[in-house]
């Protein structure tokens, strides 16, 4: 099997993002399961801390430590503003001739990062890029906002990408449509009748906007989840949020949500690590959460890889419609909405009737989303 090298972003230098470690984890455990020689390539950010960065370093290989990866890490310091810069200056994790001779075998480069130097992307043999940002990438691409590096393949995990159905550029690339994979032997099934609270986990971020020509405006999980502020006045179920915030306009809507009968919780402590953000996940009796505004208005057919978690599980899903799509249901372990009665309505119906529907989301993990199948794919298509 091939030696594939993964590049994540911002997973080092983010400890407290237990469920952003687990978007590249479950590419990099599916690689493992089919036989590949897996490798994480990561670009370690300064922070002019010398503590903090210890502190980070030391809980990353620890992590990494505990999914079989300790040794076969490359992070690196140099890549210069904006990706435009030099190969690394410095190797952490393997010594320079080590993490050069790796890459310089490599069948594959499967990069996550969008602004990887040129000049190191060039060591690979084969490259490809993988967009989980759908609409969003192509839409930074196409108003020049961002420059990609040629890649010989582009995979994407929006369902619209390329086609008549999406608001958005295909920016003249051909790519390749993918589904976000979750590894089914990290996520078993884990039936519970008993847990009462439907939950999700997000970042509560006001800095990030769209900026065009034509419009602006804030695309954040914020915004998505004040426009359905009052559906805990529509249902009796208790609905949770484990946030991640940070200042006090975050704090000051935490206070407004919780008086709207919302449950608040800080992401951090409750989610904070990869194993405590599956067992958040796995004790929830389901998953309630909106999209941010580009995936309405680009209609992008994303589906969140932290959704895959709760079906995987085994916990029914109510989430946010972002487009059309050939296979997600809007009845059986999954429910999309659009409208704030059509919130409330699936959350009552996943309780009618639960067993159900608790089976419905781990078969619907099963079909679409099972990571050895998803990566075969990756695989294949990349690789000839």
């Amino acid at each position: 099997m091939p030696t594939v090298i993964i590049s994540p972003f911002n997973v080092v230098n983010f400890p407290d993002g237990g469920g952003h470690w687990w978007v590249y984890m479950q590419y990099a455990q599916g690689l493992r399961q089919l036989g590949c020689d897996v490798f994480w390539l990561e670009n370690f950010r300064s922070t002019g801390d010398a503590e903090s960065e210890a502190t980070m370093l030391s809980t990353f290989f620890e992590r990494m430590a505990r999914f079989g990866m300790s040794g076969n890490i490359i992070l690196y310091r140099g890549e210069g503003p904006g990706g435009a810069g030099l190969l690394p200056r410095e190797y952490l994790g393997l010594c320079r001739a080590e993490a050069e001779a790796i890459i310089e075998r490599a069948d594959l480069l499967l990069n996550f990062h969008y602004g990887i130097a040129p000049s190191l992307l060039a060591r690979f043999q084969r490259t490809a890029l993988v967009d989980i940002d759908p609409g969003l990438l192509q839409f930074w691409i196409s108003r020049r906002q961002l420059s990609v590096p040629r890649h010989d393949v582009y995979f994407t995990t929006g369902e619209t990408v390329g086609t008549s159905s999406a608001r958005f550029p295909d920016c003249g690339l051909e790519w390749i449509r993918i589904r976000p994979p979750v590894c089914l032997e990290r996520w078993p099934y884990a039936l519970d009748a008993r847990a009462g609270v439907f939950t999700t986990v997000s970042n509560w971020d006001s800095d990030d906007w769209i900026v065009d020509d034509e419009e602006t405006y804030e695309n954040t999980k914020r915004v998505a989840f004040l426009e359905f502020a009052d559906l805990p006045r529509l249902t009796d179920q208790p609905i949770e949020l484990a946030l991640f915030l940070r200042t006090e306009q975050d704090l000051r809507d935490r206070a407004e949500l919780e008086q709207r009968g919302w449950r608040i919780r800080l992401s951090r402590e409750v989610a904070g690590t990869p194993e405590a953000y599956q067992a958040y996940i796995r004790s929830s009796r389901g998953e309630f959460s909106c999209a941010k505004r580009s995936c309405i208005k680009f209609q992008n057919g994303w589906v969140s890889d932290r959704t895959l978690c709760y079906l995987a599980s085994g916990k029914p899903v109510v989430v946010q419609n972002t487009g059309p799509s050939s296979f997600l249901p809007d009845a059986e372990g999954m429910f999309r909405f659009a409208t704030l009665p059509q919130a409330a309505q699936a959350i009552e119906s996943i309780n009618a009737d639960y067993e159900h529907h608790c089976r419905a989301a781990r078969r619907l993990a099963e079909t679409h989303f099972d990571a050895n199948q998803v990566i075969r794919g990756i695989l294949s298509c990349a690789l000839g």
